[in-house]
C-alpha cells in the first residue's frame, strides 16, 4: 500500500490545501492529512476544530483521513507506515524552505517529499491572508471550503471590522 502524509497547520484549510490533498489522493492508496500540534503557537482554531473542518472538507475522498501529530514529522511518518510527504508549492520562496526540510527528512529517516506545484488558481492563497481578509469582513468563501467560511464568520464576527 502506498501511503502519504500531507502535513500542515491548516489554520484554516484553504482551497489550495484541498487541491493538493485531492491530487495526492489520486496518486496514493491512502493519504493522511496531518495537523501539526505546535504548542508554542496560538492558532485561530483549536487542533480539534481544524480536524473537524478538514474531515468535513475531505469527506468526498474515501482514501483520505485526518489526524494530528506533534514532534518530528519523520517519526510520525514511520509510525504510520508512510514513506512520502506531499507538499504544495506556491512560489520559489516556498521551495527554498521546503527543500531544506525535504533533505533533512531524507537524511533522518529516508522519508521522501513529493512537491506538487500549486494550481495557479490558488497560488496567492495562504491561511494568514484568508484570516486577515475575514477579520476585516471580506468574503473569503471563494477561497476556502464552505465549512471553513462558516466557522471563520462565526469566530471573527465583530472582530476588526470598522464600527
Amino acid at each position: 500500500m502506498r501511503r502519504a502524509v500531507c502535513p500542515g497547520s491548516f489554520d484554516p484549510a484553504t482551497n489550495g490545501h484541498l487541491d493538493v490533498v485531492g491530487r495526492a489522493s489520486r496518486l496514493f492508496d491512502e493519504v493522511i492529512v496531518s495537523v501539526l500540534v505546535n504548542e508554542a503557537k496560538a492558532g485561530l482554531f483549536t487542533i480539534k476544530e481544524r480536524i473537524e473542518m478538514l474531515r468535513e472538507a475531505t469527506s468526498g475522498y474515501p482514501n483520505v483521513s485526518v489526524e494530528s501529530f506533534q514532534g518530528l514529522l519523520v517519526d510520525y511518518c514511520r509510525a504510520r507506515g508512510a514513506a512520502v510527504v506531499v507538499k504544495g508549492l506556491r512560489a520559489v520562496s516556498d521551495f527554498d524552505y521546503e527543500l531544506q526540510m525535504a533533505q533533512m527528512n531524507v537524511g533522518l529517516a529516508g522519508i521522501e517529499t513529493l512537491f506538487l506545484a500549486t494550481n495557479p488558481l490558488y497560488s496567492f492563497l495562504s491561511s494568514s491572508l484568508v484570516k486577515d481578509v475575514a477579520k476585516w469582513g471580506g468574503d473569503v468563501s471563494p477561497h476556502v471550503p464552505e465549512v471553513v467560511a462558516r466557522r471563520l464568520t462565526e469566530r471573527l464576527r465583530g472582530h476588526g471590522r470598522p464600527g
